[in-house]
């Protein structure tokens, strides 16, 4: 999650390959020029129209109301726009898409999740600023992407520079959202960890930056970056960096703000482990419940599955499953406990590919965000294919040097399965990041 993302790269045992030669979309009908075919053919296009216009969205309404009653109670009325139109479904057009992904209720008010929603904004893609603004009520924590701790000739604290400080007014005018900055620990963890001096230097420096900033707390991110640098490998390395983050949960725990005293917050961001069996440097159901008290929430990193050395999709659904089951594994106290603190990662960023040709030919691509993707989609109006096993959307185009992209990028279905399996934990969501998505994705929080 730092500026620059690290991209995972996996085993062919661990990721799926896109399926090549998927059937091509049918239902192009013959018309005869006989009286009894134009006939034929009207009743078909009458039962076109009712199923889809008519039959799909009433059951998207039926199927959103059983689900709310089912895992938080009753719906709010409205029901979002998005289950109103018979958007969220598998059957998706590039013209529902361009026509409906600006299409949000008149009272963006409204949440139908009842858990934690943290989002995060990014100083590079200004657009995050304002769909904070304007949908302030669908969040519970913001974490605009601001500062680095960083070793010069010392230790210092980088990005002030990036705090925009009349947003963060606006922000809480408009709500009771906590406005939380991620601090991405990129000093070499050796001259952070070893020392206690130095430890409790650089706890000084966060939580000095939050009460002259009047911060509700903050986002660390730090277990990625050991990871590269080999300490979660040492056994008395990692119990030194467990106990950082502890101590530094602890000290923020013990700053009290505002007139209902409450104290800061940490969330830690956690990666998912890399295989279906956790490695000694993986975060884990023991870190997690060794942490439980100084830790506020951790933001699960569950996306970023597939790179473009092995496309496919973005944060397959039974993947996202098996991570939380292996989290919350021989959790004390029962799973629901803990899953209240763990905020599962929806990704509102997908992924061009620009797929291998041939036997050991390379592919390439990367990102891609919502602007991009609609102009992808206007140009080359292709059909949407629902990949069953991932539970995501995707498509193929031909570029102009006639090489084959697959383009996986979130829809209005493969979000509102991942809001339902976030809410059948009873855990809580986070957002990367609000400025790559769709307006019309905020309906469904």
């Amino acid at each position: 999650m730092a500026k620059k993302r690290e991209r995972r790269i996996s085993t062919d045992s661990d990721r799926r390959r896109i399926r090549n030669g998927s059937d091509p979309p049918t239902g192009t009908d013959r018309i005869d020029n006989s009286a009894e075919s134009n006939a034929t053919h009207e009743r078909k296009l009458i039962f076109i129209f009712v199923l889809f216009f008519i039959v799909i969205p009433a059951i998207s309404v039926i199927v959103y109301s059983i689900w709310f009653d089912q895992r938080s109670g009753k719906a709010e009325s409205p029901l979002p726009f998005l289950y109103q139109g018979g958007l969220v479904k598998t059957d998706i057009s590039y013209e529902e898409v361009l026509n409906g992904n600006s299409k949000v209720l008149e009272d963006v008010t409204r949440r139908g999740f009842n858990y934690p929603v943290l989002a995060y904004v990014t100083p590079w893609n200004a657009e995050g600023y304002e769909v904070a603004k304007r949908f302030n009520s669908k969040f519970t924590h913001l974490s605009p992407v601001w500062y680095d701790l960083k070793r010069d000739t010392k230790l210092v604290l980088e990005g002030r520079h990036n705090v925009d400080k009349d947003w963060i007014s606006q922000v809480r005018e408009r709500g009771n959202v906590k406005v939380l900055p991620r601090v991405v620990l990129e000093a070499p963890p050796g001259q952070v960890l070893k020392k206690k001096k130095q430890r409790n230097n650089v706890i000084d420096l966060i939580v000095t930056e939050c009460k002259e900033m009047d911060y509700d707390g903050i986002v660390l991110e730090s277990w990625s970056i050991w990871a590269a640098y080999g300490v979660l490998h040492d056994p008395e390395l990692r119990n030194l960096a467990i106990q950082f983050v502890e101590q530094l949960g602890q000290a923020l725990h013990s700053v009290e703000r505002g007139d209902n005293k409450q104290h800061m917050e940490l969330i830690y961001v956690i990666r998912p482990p890399y295989s279906e069996k956790l490695e000694k440097h993986d975060f884990g159901p023991e870190d997690i419940k060794r942490l439980s008290n100084a830790v506020d929430g951790f933001s699960l990193m569950t996306y970023d599955f597939s790179s473009p050395q092995n496309p496919g999709p973005n944060a397959p659904l039974n993947w996202i499953h098996s991570t939380m089951q292996l989290l919350l594994e021989g959790t004390k106290g029962g799973s629901q406990s803990v899953a209240h603190k763990i905020f599962v990662g929806i990704n509102f960023y997908g992924n061009d590919f620009e797929l291998p040709e041939g036997v050991g030919g390379t592919g390439g691509g990367g990102p891609i965000i919502g602007s991009s993707y609609l102009s992808v989609l206007e140009k080359h109006k292709p059909p949407f294919r629902w990949e069953e096993n991932s539970k995501e959307h995707y498509f193929m185009y031909l570029d102009n040097s006639k090489k084959t992209h697959a383009v996986f990028y979130p829809s209005p279905m493969s979000i509102a399965l991942r809001v339902e399996e976030a809410r059948s934990w009873g855990a809580g969501i986070s957002i990367w990041e609000i400025g790559q998505g769709l307006d019309y994705f905020m309906d469904l929080f």
